[in-house]
């Protein structure tokens, strides 16, 4: 008997292709469009019914069949409520990583067991292994560096990942998009999508002021000293790290060093060394690969800050009021609170978590 897969269909490329990928490996596929936003929603051009109908069509060029699933008051209450309340209190988070598993993974595998389906996929690029010996399910990075995906799956749950099929994880970009040609799939030359499904143009400070009905809180820009620089649009329109954008003029190019919520304050530094920090400071963490009792002493890892950063190597050590602290071999640019950091022991990804701080907090 063939084996079922769930397939979550965005109407994308990618997972058009894991679909064609899984049935020509012999599965029985069932495709499944989340909505989670709305096509009628101005603000976005996630989930809308350009997405769907692309989705409803591969599947119908597939033979398959395919339902809509409905996300919208989960990811609402799951995730952009959360990723609004972090940008008011002056961090950065990253819905993505925080949807796959609240909602697209927890929804697809939900509805697999409604199903009798045996597993579930998406079209991200990363890879599920497992250890012939102890029988545990790992994450590993996708094949095609220039396009690995693992970082977004870092909070994957045990029971997510033990279901979870991955084939685009197996191939490059090109070979992906080789496929959805040689098949026919009528979404073979689709574009990409980039942003944040539910903030389209990038714009996260207008999305923050139409979300929440009001204008952000004005407040100063300061220099270290707390010397006042000027007046700024609301803490949720800075990023540390940030240059471009700040909306005053000081003669200098200057950065965001610090974003203070109780002060309303964003501290501008003109030297972009400051800016650097060697360690890190995490919470919340999420063992994938490896177990808790692997981090209870130092450990070696290659790490990652945000998704659009390179790897780098350092060492870890999970301790016993529950953060995960990181001390990188070279000091790193931009480390920003809410952001996720994950790390990785080779292809593996070991662990992920939401970053708090650096060393300047403890000292």
């Amino acid at each position: 008997m063939k084996k079922k897969v769930l397939v979550g269909m965005s109407g994308g490329v990618d997972s058009s292709a894991a679909a064609w990928l899984l049935q020509r490996e012999g599965y029985e596929v069932i495709g499944a469009t989340i909505k989670l936003w709305g096509e009628e929603t101005a603000d976005s051009r996630c989930c809308g019914l350009d997405d769907l109908n692309d989705a409803r069509l591969v599947c119908h060029a597939l033979g398959v069949p395919h339902y809509v699933l409905n996300g919208k008051d989960g990811f609402r209450q799951k995730v952009v409520e959360p990723f609004v309340a972090e940008y008011l209190r002056g961090r950065t988070p990253n819905p993505c990583v925080l949807c796959n598993r609240r909602m697209k993974l927890a929804l697809l595998c939900q509805r697999a067991k409604e199903l009798g389906a045996d597993h579930i996929a998406t079209g991200h690029y990363a890879r599920v292994l497992r250890e012939l010996k102890t029988g545990r399910y790992l994450l590993a990075r996708g094949k095609d560096p220039q396009k690995d995906q693992s970082y977004f799956l870092s909070s994957v749950t045990k029971e997510q990942l033990s279901l979870l099929l991955l084939p685009c994880g197996e191939y490059t970009k090109e070979e992906i998009r080789g496929f959805a040609a040689q098949s026919g799939l009528p979404v073979a030359k689709k574009r990409d999508s980039q942003d944040v499904c539910f903030i389209p143009d990038g714009d996260c400070a207008a999305f923050l002021e139409r979300y929440t009905g009001r204008p952000q809180t004005r407040g100063q820009f300061v220099d270290e000293e707390g010397n006042p620089l000027g007046e700024h649009k609301g803490i949720g329109c800075y990023t540390i790290g940030q240059r471009k954008g700040l909306g005053i003029a000081l003669g200098r190019p200057m950065f965001v060093r610090a974003i203070d919520p109780k002060r309303q304050t964003v501290t501008l530094v003109a030297d972009e060394a400051r800016l650097y920090s060697r360690k890190v400071i995490a919470q919340g963490v999420n063992f994938v690969s490896f177990p808790q009792e692997e981090f209870e002493k130092l450990t070696p890892v290659m790490a990652r800050i945000r998704h659009s950063q390179s790897m780098a190597p350092g060492e870890a050590l999970f301790t016993s009021d529950g953060k995960l602290r990181l001390w990188f071999r070279e000091p790193q640019r931009a480390v920003t609170p809410g952001q996720t950091l994950v790390l990785y022991i080779g292809d593996l990804v070991a662990c992920g978590a939401v970053i708090t701080g650096t060393e300047e907090e403890e000292e």
